[in-house]
C-alpha cells in the first residue's frame, strides 16, 4: 500500500522528513523495515503509552485514530454505510454532501441551530 501513495508536491528548499503513525499492528521489525524503506519516520505508539501520554497532557489528541474517526462519521449516514447507489456519481454526491455536514457540524456557532 506505501507504494501505491503518490504525493505530488514541488521540491521544497529542505528536505522534510515524511512520518507515518502507525498502530502497535504494525510494531514487528518487518513492518519497521518496509515503512523505512519507503522514506517514512515509523511512529508506532501503543494504546497503553498513548494513554500515559495523554494523562500526562490531556490536551495531546490522538493522531494515529484520524482516519477511524473519519469513517466512524460516514458511518452515522446509513445511506452511505451500505451503498444503494447504482451510479458512482450519485454515490460520490452522497459522501460530499456528508462531508459537507459533517463539516458544518463542526463549526462553532453562537445561535441555536438544530441540524441533524
Amino acid at each position: 500500500m506505501l507504494s501505491a501513495i503518490v504525493i505530488k508536491r514541488q521540491d521544497p528548499s529542505h528536505r522534510r522528513n515524511k512520518h507515518l503513525c502507525a498502530d502497535a499492528g504494525y510494531r514487528g521489525a518487518e513492518h519497521l523495515r518496509a515503512i523505512e524503506g519507503h522514506g517514512y519516520i515509523p511512529h508506532v505508539v501503543s494504546r497503553r503509552k498513548e494513554t500515559e501520554i495523554k494523562r500526562r497532557n490531556p490536551k495531546h489528541k490522538a493522531r494515529r485514530w484520524v482516519v477511524e474517526v473519519c469513517h466512524s462519521w460516514f458511518n452515522r449516514f446509513r445511506k452511505l454505510l451500505v451503498r444503494y447507489e447504482k451510479l458512482e456519481r450519485s454515490f460520490l454526491a452522497l459522501n460530499h454532501l456528508a462531508a459537507a455536514i459533517i463539516a458544518f457540524r463542526k463549526v462553532p456557532l453562537n445561535v441555536n441551530i438544530i441540524y441533524g
